[in-house]
């Protein structure tokens, strides 16, 4: 199944960049990077840009999505939104979406998760419960990877993404 991680973050050595890059390396997701993405402004014109064609042709063909965004100002950030934006209901129809939010301390993230929450109402996925957030304690930045207790707390979302992937596969196969 087709696994695609959008990591939210325009920063090239971002924490929500590492959480990408553990995500695609242990379960072959492909990551897209919204920092290569022009703003969105509706003209018709940007819908004939290679990189708004392959962001929606990848969403489009994915079986399951992860958002990851830093929380910056109580939302996710502009980036993400803005990749959002040339989405919709056409790329994620009934599509399984998990929720990453990168916090930058104390009990940060959980504004950024309800802002991606809503968006996702938006474009129509099935945003699934279990959603996440990640504090600095939880990165190994020497590394570019996650520290062990975070690493099960990513498994444990991919985990139920990958149940409800099964399962919109299923219904989609039973469904023709």
């Amino acid at each position: 199944m087709k696994l695609v991680v959008v990591n939210g973050s325009p920063r090239i050595s971002g924490r929500t960049g590492i959480a990408a890059r553990f995500i695609a390396k242990k379960y072959g997701a492909t990551i897209i990077e919204t920092g290569q993405i022009p703003l969105f402004t509706g003209e018709h014109e940007q819908d004939e840009l290679s990189v708004v064609k392959q962001l929606r042709e990848t969403i489009k063909k994915a079986d399951g999505v992860i958002l990851a965004s830093p929380e910056y100002h109580n939302a996710m950030s502009g980036a993400l939104k803005n990749a959002l934006d040339f989405l919709g209901s056409e790329q994620f129809h009934h599509k399984p979406v998990a929720l990453l939010a990168v916090a930058g301390g104390g009990k940060g993230g959980m504004n950024a998760l309800a802002n991606m929450r809503t968006v996702g109402r938006g474009v129509y996925a099935n945003v699934i419960p279990r959603q996440l957030v990640l504090d600095p304690p939880s990165f190994d930045r020497e590394n570019d990877t996650l520290q062990y207790d975070s690493e099960q707390q990513v498994d444990a979302l991919l985990s139920e993404l990958q149940f409800y992937m099964k399962l919109h596969q299923k219904i989609a196969e039973e469904s023709h």
